[in-house]
């Protein structure tokens, strides 16, 4: 290799050493994120911090471990739900070291893939060292981990996994690793150097006796910074202790010091008690400070972790926090008093903004991290659409009016129109337009400073989007452009044209802006410049071929630099000059700013190459351009389980192993979980998805981290995963393989099985049509007598049918024989009473003769002849024989009458029984010896018994009887 290469190649090394150790910023505060024991579900305090190779963070908490995958939180208990306080990681077994309350030991996954805890602290031989408090530290070196209490350190020695104790000379305080070596604080004899199982006591660090270490750090020239809770910090070259005199040792000791981390090599992040933390150099210059005003949850700081990403995580007294640190971006935000901005300039070392509530400054050359607000600017408490440096005034465009702005207060009102902004009419400097609520205003500048001239007549429509050539304003409105010509002293309009496409082709303009002084007319990316001899639009095909594969821009502006900003749904980017005519296309920095930005007003602010200001609906965000940042590293994306029937495995964790997954079919219903490690902008992280010998085709981007499938069938199938993160970047695929087994009545025994059982149905059939063959005959022969017995049962039962209906003929005839009888008794028994009644009559007419006129034998011989009489009619016995007949031939009917009503009388059962007989009034009459009337008052008593209506027939409910 040639030297210049080789030098080449050395420099490029440094360069890239410097980006991945990370910057700091110092203007604004990073974009932080907080997270809440609600969303975390575990205790308050998080004592200390740490990753794995994975990405997954994980925090030392009151309730014990956390972790962290960028997407879910999970929590590991110890068995007595204790405190832990230290954690460490061994990355080459994957165990994950945690100290708690007189127990200490490791996490590590298990062959379900989930963390499970060994206890350590069982190998503690001596029933006296079992009380040793919380482990506060622990410390993995090369060949021990390193278990520190108050009391003492235990040592675990990774090879032959014996515990050994050190215990404290008097009493250790804290200690720490300093590339290797462990240093420990003892109550009086100050520092100690832990060296073969030994301690070795450290020249003059006695100082410390009454002081609590929290921190150390090393420096670039070797020498230590030793931070305090309650002194300050101090400078140790290994033989003398000195103050570290310094802005920051100031701030520790009036907030006190609880410890930090390094940031880079020239950088170390310092945690306070009172008033959250600084990023300070080793000069102890305070680059930034973070504290509850600007962002964090809460002031107190119990530790401080820089991730793979070099950003910052901090664990809180009351929750946990994230610094984006390794950004290009920081913010102005409502810490500053700030709210949506529209604008801001740089005039007399005083940063101005315009903002919806009016018009901000700050000092520019004090330092921001100050805990001092933006101040208003007094008189413009209204919405202020622009603020401009004109000459030597600053102009403030505001809702009212043109305002002259000196210092930190309105002093001159130039128009009361409410006015958007200004620009000058090139060629004459001394004259401006100002577009404002009612069309444009001509303004010249004098000695006296800005003048409003008039209010030009002839277009009243009001557009933010204008620009000045040397012969018209053009104005851009709903998509058509307006080409004003302005009189000659500018104080009218001589012509005004609208112009809606810029060929027949290309209809609409959607922006205009001026670019290099040329004046620019797009659509749809197509850019067009106006040729005033031919007045027609030409097509710039270099910036056209420059937008051409970019989505559709709404706004395109030129800063100072020669830069081109752009905005693109809702987002931002910039074309940065890099050369003539060439540009370097720079988007994924903003992605942060998606959505944020002032939608149709977009402010860019370049003071120079590492100062952009950019306005923003919460703030204002300030960009640097040398910030270098890796944004092409992949992130890596993890399988997080995989869960069947009542069975889950866990992925992702350290060391995690392959796990073979091979499914009951009765488990055919999965759920997979999979994250990638991704903590910056993880709103705007996407997933997709394929599941192999499935799905056709990979699944739509989403944010969805979970996946399930339903009545998978029997097969392999391979789940493929990846994550895209904010800034566009893809990850490697993750693969998952998972076989489901056929069912029982699929797999290769019951196909087996389904071959013998059609072979055996096979022979059972050819058994069985060869058995019904020779069964047919004895079938036959069967079925024919069958059919004989059947002929000669109908035969017998239509021979028994016919009896029973000969049966039924004779007692029909029988019963008409009786009724007829009956008839005639009846009539006999009429003819009796009849005769009886002539019988009487006699009787009555022989007792009326005069029997005194009558001889003796004429009186004896009458007498004889009335007492025959009367024994004849008193001897006949006919009614009797009458009646006794009736009620044998009606027994059955009578005993159901009586049966139905038990209180009808002998009498009405007997007129009931000649109802029956169907005889009429006068001759019931005659029967019963009654007269007519007797009858019908008998026929009534007898319906008022049997419960009839008025409408139902007697005769025909006896009948029914």
């Amino acid at each position: 290799m040639k030297p210049c290469s080789r030098h080449f190649v050395i420099l490029l090394l440094i360069l890239n050493s410097i980006v991945l150790q990370g910057q700091v910023k110092t203007l604004g505060v990073p974009n932080i994120k907080n997270y809440k024991k609600t969303e975390y579900q575990g205790g308050t305090q998080n004592w200390n911090i740490i990753q794995d190779q994975e990405r997954n963070i994980y925090f030392a908490n009151n309730q014990g471990l956390l972790q962290f995958d960028g997407v879910s939180w999970n929590k590991y208990v110890l068995p007595n739900n204790g405190s832990i306080r230290a954690i460490d990681l061994d990355t080459e077994t994957g165990r994950i070291y945690v100290g708690s309350y007189n127990k200490f030991g490791y996490f590590k996954t298990n062959n379900t893939g989930d963390l499970e805890f060994t206890n350590l602290s069982d190998l503690i031989k001596d029933v006296n060292k079992l009380e040793f408090g919380h482990i506060w530290k622990i410390h993995n070196t090369d060949s021990e981990i390193i278990f520190q209490s108050f009391k003492g350190a235990f040592i675990y020695n990774k090879n032959s996994e014996v515990l050994t104790y050190l215990e404290a000379p008097n009493q250790f305080q804290f200690s720490f690793n300093i590339d290797g070596l462990i240093y420990l604080q003892d109550a009086k004899l100050g520092l100690q150097l832990y060296e073969n199982g030994r301690l070795k006591s450290l020249t003059n660090t006695q100082l410390f006796n009454d002081m609590e270490i929290w921190g150390m750090f090393k420096m670039p020239n070797n020498n230590l910074i030793i931070s305090t809770l309650k002194n300050g910090a101090f400078i140790y070259d290994f033989n003398q202790v000195k103050p570290w005199n310094s802005e920051a040792n100031t701030f520790l000791k009036a907030n006190n010091c609880l410890g930090g981390t390094a940031y880079n090599s020239e950088s170390i992040v310092l945690n306070t008690v009172l008033n959250g933390m600084i990023i300070v150099n080793f000069k102890g210059e305070i680059l930034q400070h973070i504290n509850l005003k600007n962002g964090l949850q809460n002031n107190t700081i119990l530790s401080s972790f820089i991730d793979s990403e070099k950003n910052i995580w901090l664990g809180l007294d009351n929750g946990i926090s994230y610094i984006y640190e390794n950004s290009p971006l920081s913010y102005f935000g409502m810490s500053y008093n700030i709210s949506t901005v529209y604008a801001s300039v740089i005039y007399n070392d005083n940063l101005y903004i315009a903002t919806n509530q009016g018009v901000f400054y700050h000092p520019w050359n004090t330092n921001f991290n100050e805990e001092e607000n933006f101040d208003l600017v007094e008189g413009t408490s209204a919405q202020s659409w622009n603020i401009q440096i004109i000459g030597n005034q600053l102009v403030c465009s505001n809702n009212r009016g043109a305002l002259i702005i000196e210092g930190n207060a309105v002093t001159k009102t130039l128009d009361a129109k409410g006015y958007y902004g200004f620009k000058q009419i090139p060629n004459q400097h001394d004259y401006y337009i100002g577009a404002n609520y009612g069309g444009f205003a001509l303004f010249q500048k004098s000695d006296n400073g800005l003048q409003f001239i008039n209010q030009i007549p002839g277009f009243n429509k009001e557009s933010t989007n204008f620009e000045l050539s040397d012969t018209y304003l053009w104005v851009n409105k709903d998509e058509v452009v307006y080409q004003l010509k302005l009189s000659a002293n500018h104080e009218h309009i001589d012509t005004q044209r609208v112009i809606s496409e810029l060929t027949p082709e290309i209809k609409g303009i959607h922006s205009i802006q001026k670019i290099n002084d040329t004046i620019y007319f797009q659509n749809k990316n197509h850019f067009y410049s106006y040729n005033k001899l031919q007045d027609t639009f030409i097509k710039n095909e270099q910036l056209s071929q420059v937008f051409e594969k970019k989505p559709l821009i709404n706004y395109l502006k030129e800063d100072i630099e020669g830069n081109l900003w752009y905005n693109y749904n809702e987002s931002l980017g910039v074309l940065k000059k890099i050369g003539a005519n060439q540009f370097q296309d720079i988007t994924a920095p903003f992605s942060n700013l998606t959505n944020n930005l002032v939608s149709n007003y977009i402010s860019i602010n370049t003071l120079d190459q590492n100062n952009v200001f950019i306005g923003l609906t919460d703030g204002l965000a300030h960009f640097d351009f040398d910030f270098q940042k890796d944004y092409e590293v992949k992130p890596i994306i993890n399988f997080r389980s995989f869960s069947y029937g009542d069975q889950t495995i866990h992925f992702g964790n350290p060391n995690s192993e392959s796990q073979s997954l091979d499914l009951p079919y009765k488990w055919n219903d999965i759920k997979i979980l999979y994250a990638a490690s991704i903590f910056e902008n993880r709103e705007n992280v996407l997933y997709s998805y394929k599941l192999i010998n499935y799905d056709s085709d990979w699944s739509d981007w989403s944010p969805q981290t979970m996946k399930e499938y339903t009545n998978l069938r029997e097969g392999t199938y391979d789940m493929r995963i990846k994550a895209k993160n904010s800034y566009g970047i893809l990850s490697n695929e993750a693969s998952l393989s998972f076989t489901i087994a056929p069912p029982w009545y699929r797999n290769i025994l019951a196909y087996l099985g389904y071959l013998v059982l059609f072979l055996l149905t096979i022979y059972l059939i050819s058994q069985n049509v060869k058995m019904k063959i020779r069964k047919n005959k004895y079938y036959e022969t069967i079925e024919q007598r069958k059919i004989y017995l059947e002929k000669e049962s109908k035969i017998i039962k239509q021979q028994h049918r016919l009896e029973k209906e000969i049966e039924t003929l004779k007692n029909e005839k029988l019963q008409t024989r009786i009724l007829t009888k009956d008839k005639q008794l009846v009539n006999n028994s009429l003819q009796i009473a009849k005769k009886n009644k002539l019988l009487n009559g006699i009787v009555s007419k022989l007792k009326a003769i005069d029997e005194a006129r009558l001889d003796d034998h004429t009186k004896q011989q009458l007498g004889k002849l009335k007492r025959s009489v009367v024994k004849e009619i008193n001897n006949d016995s006919s009614w009797r024989e009458l009646e006794k007949h009736i009620k044998n031939v009606h027994f059955d009917f009578l005993k159901r009458l009586k049966e139905k009503h038990p209180n009808i009388s002998p009498r009405e059962l007997d007129l009931s029984t000649y109802l029956l007989l169907n005889m009429s009034t006068k001759e019931i009459a005659e029967v019963m010896n009654i007269s007519t009337g007797g009858v019908e008052l008998a026929r009534y008593r007898l319906r008022k018994k049997l419960n009839l209506q008025r409408k139902e027939s007697l005769t025909g409910y006896l009948m029914k009887i």
